[in-house]
């Protein structure tokens, strides 16, 4: 058993990624200074603390009481439109207060850490799928706030024997019976596409000119429980013995290694929600890359990981599932 802090586990992935640490039999400790987050998606077997990885004092305090010897850290800001207007707040709470936690982490002993990073570090990449070992150039602050922050784990890695794992998501989708994917505003195309197919805010696409076969953007998707997977399998590699992290830092993609235009995605969602769901194309939004689709061969040859439900029906028919349970959401 590990003792393991979550930082943002109150969020979508992170709550699902808590039970999973759980049920593998480690003890879970909760980060969350609930700007997002739910109280009611903590798993009971988890220990909630309410507050700021970005306080590095109260970091210290809390790191040593609880014993912790691992750090998942999901926290973050995550919008790519705020974070073009109003990049300072990125700055400040992705490295600044990403590095808050690292120097609480070396004060305290904690060298174990695994990060979730997303597809936003590559910019538009100049191949499809895209290798781990693609330069990253990141068009927003958010993916630059991302990127800046692995090499942070990379250079505390070499200076302090951290070692870390740097998860590199796609886009993630789907629920379990119990958790499921509640923000406000949403900006994920999945959840908005059954927000109106239940009646809610209209739909856009944005863009239908893209050179792609139906003109809209493509993605890769992954479930939320395979992420979770992957955060167990990350979290196994960053033991003191294990060689796969002898070096430092290790980044893998996570993604299903195929892609999914938007148009596709609608279609899938009427063909399970049982009906048209009406949408309107709108312009591009800027940053937008046509297409990205990982290449997950790093994570199935280091991790032994492999997505196991990438069907666009699996990963919208579990979030279909989630909000026709909780058509309120979560109640805090």
């Amino acid at each position: 058993m590990t003792t393991i802090l979550v930082t943002g586990g109150a969020g979508y992935v992170g709550s699902v990624s808590v039970v999973a640490l759980l049920r593998a039999g480690h003890d879970v400790v909760v980060l969350d200074d609930m700007t997002t987050g739910h109280r009611s998606s903590v798993a009971a077997g988890a220990r909630l603390r309410v507050g700021t990885y970005a306080d590095q004092a109260s970091m210290e305090r809390l790191l040593a009481a609880e014993g912790v010897e691992a750090i998942l850290h999901c926290g973050a800001r995550s919008l790519v439109g705020e974070s073009i207007v109003d990049p300072g707040t990125y700055y400040r709470d992705n490295v600044a207060g990403g590095v808050a936690l690292l120097e609480a982490a070396r004060a305290t002993g904690v060298d174990r850490v695994v990060f979730s990073s997303t597809a936003a570090v590559y910019g538009v990449p100049e191949t499809t799928p895209i290798r781990e070992t693609a330069p990253l150039r990141p068009i927003n602050p958010y993916g630059d706030t991302k990127r800046t922050f692995e090499g942070a784990l990379h250079w505390y890695g070499a200076a302090y024997g951290l070692r870390s794992v740097t998860l590199r998501y796609f886009n993630v989708a789907g629920a379990t019976a119990e958790l499921g994917e509640n923000h406000d505003p949403e900006t994920h195309l999945i959840p908005a596409i059954l927000r109106a197919a239940e009646g809610g805010p209209a739909l856009t696409l944005f863009g239908d000119d893209y050179p792609t076969p139906d003109g809209t953007c493509i993605r890769d998707y992954i479930h939320v429980l395979d992420l979770a997977d992957a955060h167990l399998r990350a979290i196994q590699a960053t033991a003191p013995d294990d060689p796969r992290t002898a070096d430092g830092a290790l980044a893998c993609n996570l993604g299903s290694g195929g892609g999914f235009s938007n148009r596709e995605v609608i279609a899938a969602a009427e063909a399970v929600v049982g009906h048209a769901i009406p949408y309107a194309v709108g312009p591009r939004r800027a940053g937008d890359p046509p297409v990205l689709v990982a290449a997950i061969d790093r994570a199935a040859e280091v991790l032994g990981w492999r997505p196991e439900r990438s069907s666009l029906e699996a990963m919208i028919g579990s979030a279909w599932a989630w909000r026709q349970a909780h058509p309120a959401g979560y109640p805090d």
